[in-house]
């Protein structure tokens, strides 16, 4: 049977720009717009014009595909909104302080009032102590201040003079305090003159001066109440003036505020506690006024700040992207200040976290992040539960410590979470977290290719446009443009579809892009991508080169001319983190006496995978069939990765492993200038693998290496022709005849071109036709089972 190579130009689908009518992304429109992730966009578009509970958003997805690029952009020109953005602001609660109260402004009016309030302190610092500080003032605190000296002083006369007709003098002592002593004429008398006096004068006189002394201590307590009310007076007239010149100033304000009912009543509680704290405007102490001022702000009294927590430019819903998700990052906290050793606290010092300065609007935050730092997922479902944002201390809620801290008034919530995260970690939160499918519904799944047509090509070029606008790069002619599309079709792995990694796309056009810079270019055009291209092939290639320098040396045996029997090349794929090669291994296959089985020495030594021995176990289902069906094999029949040290895992050998085995058995040779990869089923079709172009690429290598023939080629399965996007030297071979790639749908096929022979088919008398490679591998198990 005649297997015909596969020509050239099936080899590589070449970028032929139809739809494009410009000479250079220059003159192309950008897109806005992340290309070919229409189900991603129309998932975010859906879940941000839902405003109800439970609507954020998961966007999931390898890294690479511009899902942050492609969110930001969609939020910035496309999102509709209707709902009005706001202000933030932390005060002073004149009832509790240690419940800070909330003030909700429209946009840009938070910062307002807190310089209003700012110009409003100063004026009053000014105004209250001046009004304190005049003659009326005085003359007016004069009056009650001699109502009292005369109502005390006009008292104390009528009891002295009472005292008086009774020969008694009432004086005051040293320490001020009231005495009645006896007289003797006009003077007090003396301890000799009082005990000369007869005690029945002795007896009257005391008796008189207790009875004075009992209307003294009348006396006495009515002084103390004239004095209370001396005090309440003053008090009052303090509050009167206080209050005439704080209404006074605060007029204007209340008036700009009059449309804001909760900042109106925080200003009308503001004026009376000014008026119940005059003395923090009045303080002549140095030491008083300090404490009263401690904080960064020295020119307003801590009680009458105002801390804008979140202040929005303008009326537009924020976009906040949190790159470092903590919980204080995320949450906010509270500061402490120190004044003279002492440490506090106040709502002054409330800072906020990017869920405050989100509120209105977007916050993004990569999920992995968020999960590996600690309490931070639990804040989050809290938060978005309860749409109100609670400033609780983490040191609390983690400690038990019983440490005196506030407790602000929480902040209603009103933001739309985006996770950005990949499957594995969306599959665990959906595992693991019930409460993780009510609070993100929707979940905006990133592409990561698209197909490959006419109308692509054209967006890709728009995308590349953007790149180019957006970056300040010099701009791609029509050869640079098709080069980049059709290295994307690479990185997808199949010529009808296209990459949606945008950030290798991006990166390769920077990298493009110096090297047009280098070249004194104005234009990047496609000799500038194969230069970057090669530039970072060669970069990132110390591995490969590594493995291909045993090739050459000898260290790695491998064969690229001949025959061999129970001996065939097979392919694999090495990886890096940004880098994937191919590189050919050498599979044997060995027979002795037994049971008819086939084992894996990779898998006895626990170097095989579950893949792997899947694969070997089909492919000895497929020989039982064909070889036992009414006789057990006799043979044992044990196969290997030749020095393969490391694990093996997969079933694209099982092909290969297959015609090394039906070789050891039937003792046919196989050619040693092709090499094949592919899985199969238990019926022995061929199965598509991946990395079909590295593999292809590395044995190429291979035999450029140990010594080109016209003969060399490699056997891949037909379903995986269309991933062919092989490199130009394989294509200029495959043109001058010098490298065949050859495709198949049975393994029969592989067989027939590694032995030039017939693979055989079963006649209905359960025979395989002589000349056949099945025929003799038949033929030498029934001459073991004869011997037998």
């Amino acid at each position: 049977m005649t297997h015909s190579p596969l020509t050239s130009d099936k080899l590589y689908r070449t970028s032929q720009l139809n739809r494009l009518n410009v000479s250079s992304t220059k003159h192309l429109e950008p897109l806005d717009e992340i290309v070919g992730q229409d189900r991603a966009r129309q998932a975010v578009e859906f879940a941000m014009s839902i405003q109800e509970k439970g609507y954020n958003i998961y966007a999931v997805g390898q890294n690479g595909l511009g899902k942050r690029t492609m969110v930001m952009r969609y939020l910035g020109r496309h999102w509709q909104y209707s709902h009005p953005v706001y202000d933030w602001c932390y005060v002073a609660n004149f009832q509790d302080s240690r419940m800070p109260s909330v003030l909700q402004l429209p946009a840009g009016r938070g910062l307002k009032l807190k310089k209003d309030i700012e110009k409003l302190m100063a004026r009053l610092s000014n105004s209250l102590p001046m009004a304190f500080d005049n003659e009326m003032y005085y003359s007016r605190a004069d009056i009650l201040k001699n109502r009292l000296a005369e109502q005390q002083e006009g008292a104390l006369e009528e009891l002295s003079e009472s005292a008086k007709t009774q020969n008694i003098s009432l004086s005051i002592t040293a320490t001020g305090d009231y005495q009645f002593i006896a007289l003797d004429g006009e003077e007090p008398h003396t301890e000799e003159t009082f005990d000369a006096l007869p005690e029945k004068e002795q007896a009257q006189f005391d008796t008189v001066i207790r009875e004075l002394e009992v209307q003294l201590r009348g006396l006495v307590r009515k002084l103390t109440e004239w004095e209370e009310q001396y005090a309440e007076k003053q008090l009052k007239l303090d509050e009167e003036v206080a209050t005439d010149v704080v209404s006074h100033v605060f007029k204007k304000i209340v008036d700009v505020y009059q449309d804001l009912p909760q900042v109106k009543k925080y200003l009308k509680a503001m004026q009376g506690d000014i008026v119940e704290n005059l003395d923090i405007f009045l303080q002549e102490s140095e030491e008083q006024a300090g404490l009263a001022y401690a904080a960064l702000d020295k020119k307003l009294p801590r009680r009458y700040q105002v801390n804008v927590l979140v202040d929005q430019d303008e009326d537009v819903p924020p976009i906040i992207v949190e790159d470092s998700p903590t919980y204080h990052n995320i949450f906010g906290y509270v500061e402490n200040a120190t004044y003279k050793g002492t440490v506090f606290t106040d709502f002054s010092l409330i800072r906020p976290g990017s869920i405050h300065r989100a509120n209105g609007g977007v916050l993004l935050i990569d999920a992995v992040k968020v999960l590996e730092r600690p309490y931070v997922w639990d804040g989050l479902k809290r938060a978005l539960s309860s749409r109100k944002v609670s400033l609780s201390s983490l040191e609390r809620e983690i400690t038990l410590s019983g440490t005196i801290s506030l407790e602000p008034e929480p902040i209603p919530l009103n933001v739309k979470i985006i996770l950005f995260g990949d499957y594995k970690t969306y599959a665990l939160l959906q595992h693991y977290d019930p409460e993780f499918s009510e609070l993100f519904r929707v979940t905006a799944d990133f592409e990561d290719d698209m197909p490959r047509n006419d109308d692509s090509e054209l967006k890709y070029a728009k995308f590349i446009s953007s790149i180019c606008h957006d970056n300040s790069l010099l701009h791609c002619d029509q050869g640079a443009i098709g080069r980049i599309i059709e290295h994307s079709s690479r990185q997808s792995g199949d010529q009808d579809k296209l990459s949606l990694h945008s950030s290798d796309i991006a990166n390769l056009l920077r990298e493009s892009n110096y090297q047009a810079r280098s070249g004194k270019s104005n234009l990047i055009r496609a000799s500038h991508v194969e230069k970057a291209l090669a530039s970072r092939d060669m970069r990132v290639s110390r591995l490969r080169d590594y493995v291909m320098e045993g090739f050459t040396t000898g260290t790695t045996l491998i064969d690229t001319h001949g025959s061999k029997v129970g001996q065939v090349n097979a392919l694999s794929v090495l990886t890096t983190n940004d880098f994937s090669f191919g590189a050919p291994n050498r599979i044997t296959a060995t027979t002795s006496f037994g049971e008819g089985d086939v084992l894996d020495i990779e898998r006895s030594v626990k170097l095989g995978g579950n893949i792997h021995s899947k694969g070997v176990m089909i492919l000895t289902a497929y020989l039982s069939s064909l070889l036992g069906k009414t006789a057990k094999i006799p043979l044992t029949t044990r196969i290997t990765f030749e020095q393969s040290y490391g694990g093996v895992d997969g079933d694209s050998a099982s092909m290969a492993e297959f015609c090394a085995v039906v070789s050891a058995i039937s003792g046919v040779p196989l050619r040693q200038d092709l090499s094949i990869t592919g899985s199969m089923n238990q019926f022995g079709q061929s199965q598509p693998i991946g990395g079909v172009n590295e593999k292809i690429e590395g044995f190429f290598d291979v035999c450029t290496l140990k010594g080109p023939k016209a003969t060399q080629g490699v056997i891949i399965p037909r379903s995986n022709a269309h991933n062919l996007m092989l490199r130009k030297d394989i294509i200029h071979a495959v043109e001058k005849g010098q490298f065949h790639i050859y495709v198949i749908e049975h393994v029969s096929e592989a067989i027939e071109l590694f032995t030039g022979m017939p693979a055989g088919k079963l006649d209905p008398k359960g025979k395989f036709k002589s000349g056949t490679v099945l025929h003799e591998a038949f033929k030498q198990l029934e001459a073991l089972r004869s011997d037998d």
